[in-house]
């Protein structure tokens, strides 16, 4: 535990940033979920919606550096292809 006033206030923002951060991963992770659940049951306009909304929200958590922004790209990488094998 740190002793030095700073250092303890680092403590209590890297808390809350980390925090924060697996907000932003938890909420990619349920919506590339959501995707592949109406790309298997087939519904073109949800598909849309929903690849729409999983690449801002990777857009979003990488331009925070809540994740790396290779993984970002690697991620709707991976829902492009989801989407593109429906066919």
């Amino acid at each position: 535990m740190p002793n030095i006033l700073q250092q303890k206030k680092r403590v209590r923002s890297a808390a809350r940033q980390r925090l924060e951060n697996l907000r932003w991963r938890s909420s990619a992770k349920t919506l590339y979920k959501r995707l592949a659940k109406a790309v298997a049951d087939g519904d073109e306009a949800t598909i849309a919606a929903e690849h729409r909304l999983l690449v801002s929200t990777l857009d979003k958590a990488a331009s925070k550096r809540a994740i790396h922004p290779n993984k970002a790209a690697r991620k709707k990488a991976q829902a492009a292809r989801l989407v593109a094998s429906r066919g």
